[in-house]
């Protein structure tokens, strides 16, 4: 029998009513295994008017209350972090291991949401005027909600949902269709802890359920994670209607690997950062920069480590990359590299034809590594998502820099080098939002936040962290006087207000 996955409204669950559902495939089988609920614009607007219901009092609750709740929470997550887990490789096909790491650094941001008190404290002048005192404050901006990708189908939603109700906040969900399991064990989680009903919510669906969040009027804020084209149509629309947006989007990060450099650690970063979750990572490494006569070299060491890899589903514990999500998107990722060499590129190792015997249905794709890629190729301008790494050459650090600022993308970037004057520079001179120096993914830990540059994000604040807290809250001042009883009365005073 086929499982559903419904919605989660009011704190508990609500079965699909639209009569639409949309398909959950094994992706090492192609087998179709559950169908999801999508939500109809009624359905949305019942899990908005539960978020709407519950803020009137989890706005006013205590931070001893949610953080309470939120440590419950951590215990819960921490706890039955091998069960989400198996629901991530049954949905996503990623390795085991690797998600058991998604849970690993979606918990590091419950810990962020469990400590928000020291980032929600407020600020207090004294004797600004005469008996005039000053504070600044942060409060809950009532019901937000995230719109998340199928890539991290619990780290992503733990990047939002956490601070977002730590802030006092309520909370709609929209995860991916393509993986929404996770989802539900995550508010049923949170249910356990004690969260109070309709502080937490998700809804499943389409474009019908994401444009009926972007429109609502009770829907404050908006965040996402994912293609581009889709965060610039997020943030145009949501702003349209009013709302605060974090939009993150695309990528084509890049490695620079300087002629000083260790070509054994830089290809084993290039390999690890480009193949692991079979590419299918917005921080993934997919256009290395060779400088100067290393290139041949490098491109070597990193196809000697490529085809050791070890390729099948992803509750095989000796597998190190799983499929990808969908056939539609191995065939688009296979499309980059079948296209390569006809655009000017060398193909070093082609994964195209790559499959797993006993799951020949599976959606599988092998290693690709592409050398000597132009720019002008397609493997290199767009974000290809999958486990394909082009190799650049340039002849100095200065043409490097060039190529990597030219990318209409920024959202993550890294330096291989032993020259610190080197590595200072290159932070300081490359437009993007993260950068690693001999680390190929720079992913912020918890108390930084995340977010790219340029056409990778749209919005004026990154994820989690300090700017997450300041997304999820909005400021205000408050101006006191309380006059001595031995004042006499001021008197009427047209003049402008004076404060000295």
């Amino acid at each position: 029998m086929t499982k559903i996955v419904n919605h989660w409204i009011g704190g508990r669950t609500a079965e699909g009513a639209s009569g639409t559902y949309g398909p959950v495939t094994n992706p090492a089988t192609g087998e179709v295994t559950t169908k999801v609920a999508f939500a109809s614009v009624e359905e949305v607007d019942a899990a908005v008017a539960a978020a709407r219901e519950a803020f009137l009092s989890w706005g006013q609750s205590s931070l001893a209350q949610r953080t309470s709740i939120l440590f419950r929470f951590r215990a819960l997550l921490d706890a039955h972090r091998d069960e989400i887990a198996e629901l991530i490789t049954a949905e996503h096909g990623k390795v085991h291991s690797d998600a058991l790491g998604e849970v690993a650094r979606g918990l590091e941001i419950v810990d962020l949401a469990c400590g928000i008190s020291v980032q929600l404290k407020g600020e207090l002048s004294t004797q600004v005027a005469s008996r005039v005192d000053v504070s600044s404050i942060r409060q809950p901006l009532g019901v937000v909600a995230g719109i998340t990708p199928f890539n991290f189908p619990a780290m992503v939603p733990m990047w939002m949902f956490p601070v977002a109700i730590a802030c006092g906040n309520t909370f709609v969900l929209k995860p991916s269709e393509k993986d929404p399991s996770a989802s539900i064990r995550l508010a049923e989680l949170l249910a356990e802890a004690g969260l109070p009903d309709g502080v937490f919510n998700v809804v499943h669906g389409d474009k019908v359920a994401v444009d009926r969040l972007l429109a609502h009027p009770d829907v404050k804020a908006v965040s996402f994670v994912g293609s581009t084209p889709i965060a610039r149509y997020i943030h145009t629309t949501a702003s349209a209607n009013g709302k605060r947006v974090q939009a993150l989007g695309g990528a084509k990060n890049h490695m620079l690997v300087l002629p000083d450099a260790d070509l054994d650690a830089a290809a084993d970063a290039a390999v690890s950062a480009a193949y692991g979750s079979a590419g299918e990572r917005c921080m993934a490494i997919s256009a290395v920069v060779a400088v100067g006569a290393i290139g041949d070299t490098l491109v070597e060491k990193i196809r000697e480590r490529a085809e050791k890899i070890k390729i099948g589903p992803g509750d095989d514990p000796t597998s190190e990359m799983g499929p990808l999500i969908t056939k539609a998107h191995r065939d688009k990722v296979a499309s980059y590299v079948e296209n390569a060499a006809g655009e000017g590129a060398e193909v070093v190792l082609d994964g195209t034809g790559y499959t797993v015997d006993g799951h020949e249905n599976g959606h599988w794709i092998g290693i690709s590594l592409l050398d000597k890629v132009p720019t002008s190729a397609r493997a290199y301008q767009d974000e290809i998502f999958g486990p394909v790494l082009c190799v650049l050459r340039t002849e100095t650090y200065e043409e490097a820099l060039e190529l990597i600022n030219s990318s209409p993308f920024g959202n993550g970037t890294a330096i291989f080098t032993r020259d610190g004057g080197a590595a200072r520079r290159f932070q300081l001179e490359v437009e993007a939002g993260m950068v690693g120096v001999n680390v190929p993914i720079p992913v912020p830990v918890g108390y930084h936040s995340f977010g790219g540059w340029k056409d990778s994000l749209f919005g004026d604040h990154h994820v989690y962290g300090n700017d997450g807290t300041h997304f999820y809250t909005r400021g205000k001042v408050v101006t006191t006087r309380w006059p001595d009883p031995a004042d006499a009365p001021a008197g009427v005073d047209l003049g402008f207000p004076r404060n000295h």
